[in-house]
C-alpha cells in the first residue's frame, strides 16, 4: 500500500466499525459503536436511521482519536439492502430503516411473480424481500409518498457531505439497476411501481463525492462500496479466482467473474462487484440469512451462555449425535430463495445435549455455504481451490474446521476479521490517489490460520446428503410456521422439530474469544 492513512468506516447490521489504516503500519486506530435493530413479529426488522448515523460518527471519531494522526480521506461501506424514506431538503428521516433481513415486502414480490424472470435477467437479482426495491415499493405503498426513498448509504452520504449519490455496487443491490448498462432501469422502476422516483446518481466506487466535518477536521469522502463487495476486494484483489465468505449476522459468499456479468442458472445472484476508474467488475453472490443470529437464538434459549461458548460446548462432543439442523430461522436464501420456510431440527433424542445442538448448527451453516460454493463453481465453470473467510465467527475454530470438512477444501481465515473495512479503505485510497493500482491500494492477503479437511470425502458427502434431505423436507412442507406437517415437538422424539425464526434475535457485536460481529 502507498499513500497516507485513511479512515475506513464499515456501517454494519449490528454495529459500525472504523479503522485508521496506514500503508506502513497497518491498523493504527480503531473504534466501534453498536447498532440495535428491532426484531418484530411478521419478519419485520427495522432500526432508527439516526442510530446508524450516530454510530458512524462515534466509531469514526474513536478511531481517529486512537490513531492520533491526520488522515487523508474517508471510505464508507454500507449494509447494501437496508432502505428508508427521507427528506432531501432537511436530511431528516421520514421512516425507520427497513433492514436487509426484513421480510414485510413479500406481498410486493408475490405481485411480481409473472415478471420475476424478466427482472432477474435485467438486474441479475431474484424478486425477493431481501433486496432493496421491494422494500422501497412497500414504503411507498404503506408508509409515505414524501421525500426520497433510497438505500441507507445515500442517506448517510447526504448527511455527511450533502451529496446525493450511491456507488455502482450498492445500486446493484436494489433490483433497479440494469446489469448490462450499470444505470437505473426504467423497466424495473415501472414494474416495482417506482417510476418518477428521484434516485441518487450512480458513481464509481472510487469517486470523491464531497467533504465531511462529521469526524472533526474537513475530510474528503473518496470511497463508497457495499459491505460484501468491499470484503471481496480485500480478499481477492491479488487473486481474482479466489472466493470469499464473510461470517457475520448472515454468511455471504462472493466470487469475481470479470468485466462481463455472468448470469448463472444455479440460483446465485449476478451483480456488480465494483466500478473503479470507470471499469466494471462483476461477481456472483450467495447468502445464508442466519449465522451469528442463529447462535444468538441458541443463546436466548439458554443452550449457550454466549458466542464465546461455541467451541467449548460444541467441542465437548465428538459429533452432532445424529442431529440435523436446517437453520432457516429467517427463511432460505440462495440457491433456494424460499423466504417463507422455517428451520428444522431432526434426529433429536433424550440423549441430545447442548453440544450436539451447537455442532448441528455449525454443520447446518457450513452445509449451506457448501451449496453456495458448489453453485459458484458451476456458474464460473471451474471448481474452487480454497475459501477465504472473514467476519466475527471466523474466531470459532469449530465452525471453520466444520466448513473445511464439509467443503473438502482448505479454509483460509483472514488475519484481520475486518475485511470490509480494509476493502473500503483501499477504495478510499484509490479515490484520493487516482494513480495507484488496485494491488498497490489493497493490503497483501495473509491468512492467520488455514483449516484443512480432517474427514474423508465419503463422510462429507454423507453429512451433506443428510442435510439436503432435511432441506427437502422443509421445502416440501405446506405449513410455514413452527409446526409444519408431520412435525414433532423438541421434547425428544425422532420426528422433525420445526423452529419459528420469525423473531430470531440479531447478532451482537464483536468481543474477544468467540465473539460475533457483522
Amino acid at each position: 500500500m502507498t499513500g497516507g492513512p485513511v479512515l475506513a468506516v464499515d456501517q454494519g447490521t449490528s454495529g459500525t466499525k472504523a479503522l485508521v489504516l496506514c500503508p506502513e503500519r497497518g491498523v493504527i486506530g480503531s473504534g466501534s459503536a453498536p447498532v440495535r435493530p428491532r426484531y418484530l413479529p411478521g419478519g419485520r426488522v427495522e432500526v432508527d436511521p439516526r442510530e446508524l448515523y450516530d454510530s458512524v460518527v462515534t466509531a469514526g471519531r474513536a478511531a481517529l482519536a486512537e490513531a492520533g494522526t491526520p488522515v487523508a480521506a474517508v471510505g464508507l461501506a454500507n449494509q447494501g439492502e437496508t432502505v428508508l424514506a427521507w427528506d432531501p431538503a432537511t436530511g431528516e428521516p421520514l421512516t425507520d430503516a427497513l433492514v436487509w433481513q426484513d421480510r414485510r415486502a413479500a406481498s410486493v414480490c408475490e405481485g411480481l411473480a409473472d415478471h420475476a424472470e424478466q427482472l432477474r435477467h435485467l438486474t441479475g437479482l431474484p424478486v425477493d424481500p431481501y433486496f432493496a426495491a421491494p422494500k422501497m415499493a412497500w414504503i411507498r405503498r404503506h408508509a409515505t409518498g414524501s421525500g426520497v426513498v433510497t438505500t441507507s448509504d445515500a442517506w448517510l452520504v447526504h448527511r455527511l457531505t450533502g451529496a446525493f449519490v450511491t456507488d455502482a455496487a450498492t445500486a446493484g443491490r436494489t433490483g433497479l439497476l440494469d446489469l448490462d448498462t450499470v444505470a437505473w432501469s426504467d423497466t424495473a422502476l415501472d414494474l416495482y411501481g417506482l417510476s418518477g422516483e428521484r434516485l441518487p446518481r450512480v458513481v464509481d466506487c472510487d469517486t470523491p463525492v464531497g467533504t465531511t466535518t462529521a469526524f472533526g477536521p474537513p475530510l474528503p469522502l473518496t470511497g463508497l462500496l457495499v459491505d460484501q463487495q468491499a470484503a471481496l476486494l480485500a480478499q481477492s484483489a491479488s487473486d481474482p479466482a479466489a472466493a470469499k465468505c464473510t461470517y457475520g449476522t448472515g454468511a455471504f459468499l462472493l466470487a469475481q467473474t470479470g468485466p462481463e456479468p455472468r448470469r448463472g442458472t444455479s440460483g446465485l445472484v449476478s451483480c456488480v462487484a465494483w466500478r473503479l476508474g470507470g471499469r466494471v467488475d462483476h461477481c456472483l453472490d450467495g447468502q445464508v440469512y442466519t449465522v451469528a443470529s442463529a447462535f444468538r437464538w441458541l443463546t436466548d434459549l439458554g443452550v449457550l451462555a454466549g458466542a464465546e461458548e461455541i467451541d467449548p460446548v460444541g467441542g465437548g462432543v465428538p459429533d452432532a449425535g445424529g442431529v440435523t439442523f436446517v437453520p432457516a430461522l429467517a427463511g432460505l436464501a440462495a440457491p433456494w430463495w424460499r423466504g417463507d420456510v422455517r428451520g428444522s431440527l431432526t434426529g433429536l433424542g433424550l440423549d441430545t445435549t447442548p453440544g450436539h445442538l451447537v455442532r448441528a448448527l455449525c454443520e447446518g451453516i457450513a452445509a449451506q455455504v457448501v451449496e453456495l460454493a458448489d453453485s459458484a463453481a458451476a456458474d464460473r465453470g471451474a471448481p474452487l481451490t480454497s475459501l477465504r473467510t472473514d467476519g466475527g465467527l471466523t474466531r470459532s475454530a469449530l465452525l471453520m474446521q466444520t466448513q473445511a470438512d464439509l467443503l473438502q477444501l482448505p479454509v483460509e481465515v483472514s488475519s484481520l476479521p475486518d475485511a470490509t473495512a480494509l476493502g473500503v479503505g483501499a477504495v478510499a485510497r484509490l479515490g484520493h490517489h487516482p494513480g495507484l493500482s488496485l494491488r498497490e491500494a489493497v493490503p497483501e492477503w495473509k491468512p492467520s490460520a488455514v483449516y484443512e479437511p480432517r474427514i474423508s470425502g465419503d463422510e462429507a458427502a454423507e453429512r451433506l446428503d443428510r442435510f439436503r434431505t432435511a432441506v427437502s423436507a422443509v421445502l416440501g412442507r405446506t405449513g410455514t410456521g413452527g409446526g409444519g406437517t408431520g412435525a414433532a415437538t423438541a421434547g425428544g422424539g425422532t420426528g422433525a422439530a420445526t423452529t419459528d425464526g420469525g423473531t430470531a434475535a440479531g447478532a451482537t457485536g464483536g468481543g474477544s474469544g468467540g465473539g460475533v460481529a457483522e
